[in-house]
Protein backbone atom coordinates (compact mmCIF):
# COMPACT_ATOMS: atom_id res chain seq x y z
CA UNK A 1 0.00 0.00 0.00
CA UNK A 2 1.43 3.39 -0.96
CA UNK A 3 1.26 6.34 1.39
CA UNK A 4 -1.41 7.82 -0.88
CA UNK A 5 -3.59 4.72 -0.35
CA UNK A 6 -3.04 4.53 3.43
CA UNK A 7 -5.85 5.65 5.75
CA UNK A 8 -5.89 9.41 6.29
CA UNK A 9 -7.47 11.79 8.76
CA UNK A 10 -10.71 13.46 7.66
CA UNK A 11 -10.25 16.96 9.10
CA UNK A 12 -9.57 20.07 7.03
CA UNK A 13 -8.30 22.04 10.03
CA UNK A 14 -6.81 20.64 13.23
CA UNK A 15 -9.66 22.17 15.23
CA UNK A 16 -11.93 19.60 13.52
CA UNK A 17 -9.72 16.62 14.44
CA UNK A 18 -11.14 13.59 16.21
CA UNK A 19 -9.52 10.83 18.29
CA UNK A 20 -9.92 8.56 15.25
CA UNK A 21 -8.06 11.06 13.05
CA UNK A 22 -5.19 11.29 15.51
CA UNK A 23 -5.15 7.51 15.89
CA UNK A 24 -4.57 7.23 12.12
CA UNK A 25 -1.81 9.84 12.23
CA UNK A 26 -0.14 8.34 15.29
CA UNK A 27 -0.26 4.90 13.72
CA UNK A 28 1.72 6.13 10.74
CA UNK A 29 4.14 8.34 12.66
CA UNK A 30 6.48 5.69 14.11
CA UNK A 31 7.04 3.74 10.87
CA UNK A 32 7.82 7.05 9.15
CA UNK A 33 10.04 8.29 11.99
CA UNK A 34 11.98 5.01 12.08
CA UNK A 35 13.12 5.68 8.50
CA UNK A 36 14.77 8.97 9.47
CA UNK A 37 18.23 7.45 9.19
CA UNK A 38 17.55 6.35 5.63
CA UNK A 39 16.42 9.85 4.67
CA UNK A 40 19.60 11.26 6.23
CA UNK A 41 21.71 8.87 4.13
CA UNK A 42 19.76 9.85 1.01
CA UNK A 43 20.40 13.53 1.74
CA UNK A 44 24.11 12.96 2.31
CA UNK A 45 24.31 11.55 -1.20
CA UNK A 46 23.06 14.92 -2.51
CA UNK A 47 26.37 16.40 -1.33
CA UNK A 48 28.32 14.27 -3.82
CA UNK A 49 29.64 16.30 -6.75
CA UNK A 50 29.00 19.65 -5.02
CA UNK A 51 32.44 21.24 -4.67
CA UNK A 52 31.63 24.90 -4.02
CA UNK A 53 35.23 25.70 -4.98
CA UNK A 54 36.75 23.35 -2.39
CA UNK A 55 39.39 20.71 -3.28
CA UNK A 56 36.91 17.89 -2.51
CA UNK A 57 33.13 17.68 -2.82
CA UNK A 58 30.94 18.16 0.23
CA UNK A 59 30.29 14.44 0.65
CA UNK A 60 34.00 13.63 0.60
CA UNK A 61 34.64 16.40 3.14
CA UNK A 62 31.97 14.89 5.39
CA UNK A 63 33.39 11.39 4.96
CA UNK A 64 36.92 12.61 5.71
CA UNK A 65 35.74 14.42 8.84
CA UNK A 66 33.91 11.34 10.10
CA UNK A 67 36.71 8.95 9.15
CA UNK A 68 39.25 11.04 11.04
CA UNK A 69 37.02 11.07 14.14
CA UNK A 70 36.37 7.33 13.83
CA UNK A 71 40.07 6.50 13.48
CA UNK A 72 40.77 8.70 16.50
CA UNK A 73 38.46 6.51 18.61
CA UNK A 74 35.49 8.84 18.98
CA UNK A 75 32.18 7.15 19.83
CA UNK A 76 29.50 6.50 17.22
CA UNK A 77 27.39 9.51 18.21
CA UNK A 78 30.35 11.85 17.75
CA UNK A 79 31.31 10.18 14.46
CA UNK A 80 27.78 10.62 13.09
CA UNK A 81 27.85 14.27 14.16
CA UNK A 82 31.15 14.63 12.31
CA UNK A 83 29.57 13.07 9.23
CA UNK A 84 26.47 15.28 9.38
CA UNK A 85 28.03 18.58 10.45
CA UNK A 86 27.69 20.09 6.94
CA UNK A 87 24.51 18.32 5.81
CA UNK A 88 22.77 21.70 5.79
CA UNK A 89 25.12 23.17 3.16
CA UNK A 90 22.72 22.54 0.29
CA UNK A 91 19.63 23.70 2.19
CA UNK A 92 20.89 26.75 4.05
CA UNK A 93 24.05 28.28 2.68
CA UNK A 94 23.96 31.06 5.29
CA UNK A 95 23.09 28.89 8.31
CA UNK A 96 24.17 25.33 7.54
CA UNK A 97 25.34 24.63 11.14
CA UNK A 98 21.87 25.50 12.46
CA UNK A 99 20.26 23.05 10.04
CA UNK A 100 22.64 20.23 10.96
CA UNK A 101 22.18 20.99 14.66
CA UNK A 102 18.38 20.90 14.32
CA UNK A 103 18.56 17.51 12.60
CA UNK A 104 20.75 15.89 15.26
CA UNK A 105 19.31 17.63 18.34
CA UNK A 106 16.71 15.00 19.32
CA UNK A 107 19.29 12.19 19.05
CA UNK A 108 22.55 13.44 20.57
CA UNK A 109 24.00 14.76 23.79
CA UNK A 110 23.91 18.47 24.53
CA UNK A 111 27.71 18.55 24.07
CA UNK A 112 27.57 17.08 20.57
CA UNK A 113 24.61 19.25 19.62
CA UNK A 114 26.47 22.40 20.71
CA UNK A 115 29.58 21.31 18.80
CA UNK A 116 27.58 20.88 15.56
CA UNK A 117 25.63 24.09 16.11
CA UNK A 118 28.73 26.22 16.72
CA UNK A 119 31.20 24.55 14.35
CA UNK A 120 30.76 27.23 11.67
CA UNK A 121 32.00 29.95 13.99
CA UNK A 122 34.84 27.77 15.30
CA UNK A 123 35.82 26.74 11.77
CA UNK A 124 35.98 30.45 10.93
CA UNK A 125 39.23 30.64 12.87
CA UNK A 126 40.91 29.06 9.84
CA UNK A 127 39.56 31.38 7.13
CA UNK A 128 37.43 34.31 8.34
CA UNK A 129 40.39 36.69 8.20
CA UNK A 130 40.72 36.02 4.44
CA UNK A 131 37.15 37.26 3.98
CA UNK A 132 37.45 40.38 6.13
CA UNK A 133 35.77 38.74 9.12
CA UNK A 134 37.01 38.28 12.67
CA UNK A 135 38.75 34.91 12.87
CA UNK A 136 38.48 35.07 16.67
CA UNK A 137 34.68 35.21 16.64
CA UNK A 138 34.71 31.93 18.56
CA UNK A 139 36.18 33.79 21.54
CA UNK A 140 32.68 35.00 22.45
CA UNK A 141 32.14 31.42 23.63
CA UNK A 142 35.38 31.11 25.60
CA UNK A 143 34.50 29.68 29.01
CA UNK A 144 31.53 27.68 27.72
CA UNK A 145 31.69 24.10 28.94
CA UNK A 146 31.85 22.76 25.36
CA UNK A 147 34.30 25.33 23.93
CA UNK A 148 37.23 22.90 23.86
CA UNK A 149 35.09 20.19 22.26
CA UNK A 150 34.13 22.45 19.33
CA UNK A 151 37.67 23.78 19.04
CA UNK A 152 39.11 20.25 18.91
CA UNK A 153 36.47 19.11 16.39
CA UNK A 154 37.40 21.87 13.97
CA UNK A 155 41.15 21.60 14.53
CA UNK A 156 41.54 17.82 14.33
CA UNK A 157 38.74 16.78 12.01
CA UNK A 158 36.85 19.52 10.14
CA UNK A 159 39.55 21.91 8.90
CA UNK A 160 41.86 19.01 7.98
CA UNK A 161 39.26 17.21 5.83
CA UNK A 162 39.88 18.70 2.38
CA UNK A 163 42.61 16.34 1.16
CA UNK A 164 41.94 14.85 -2.31
CA UNK A 165 44.43 12.06 -1.53
CA UNK A 166 42.93 11.01 1.82
CA UNK A 167 41.36 7.54 1.90
CA UNK A 168 38.00 7.99 3.56
CA UNK A 169 35.76 5.23 4.73
CA UNK A 170 32.79 4.86 2.36
CA UNK A 171 29.37 6.15 3.31
CA UNK A 172 28.18 2.55 3.61
CA UNK A 173 30.56 2.03 6.55
CA UNK A 174 28.71 4.73 8.50
CA UNK A 175 25.18 3.64 7.59
CA UNK A 176 24.69 1.28 10.59
CA UNK A 177 25.77 4.07 12.96
CA UNK A 178 23.35 6.51 11.33
CA UNK A 179 20.45 4.08 11.40
CA UNK A 180 21.06 3.21 15.06
CA UNK A 181 21.41 6.83 16.16
CA UNK A 182 18.20 7.90 14.42
CA UNK A 183 16.13 5.01 15.82
CA UNK A 184 15.50 6.45 19.26
CA UNK A 185 15.48 10.12 20.17
CA UNK A 186 16.85 11.23 23.53
CA UNK A 187 15.10 14.61 23.54
CA UNK A 188 11.63 14.97 22.01
CA UNK A 189 8.13 16.05 22.95
CA UNK A 190 6.74 13.10 20.99
CA UNK A 191 6.22 9.81 22.78
CA UNK A 192 8.30 7.01 21.28
CA UNK A 193 7.07 4.15 23.42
Amino acid sequence: MSDKDAPRAKFRAMTEGTPEDWGIIAGQFMPFAMQGGKRIIDHLRILEGDYGGFPVDRLEHSLQTATRAFKDGKDDEYVVCALLHDIGDTLGAFNHPDIAAAIVKPFVSEANHWMVEKHGIFQGYYFFHYLGLNRDMREEFRGHEHFERAQEFCEKYDQAAFDPDYESMPLEAFEPMIMKLFETPKNTVYSVE
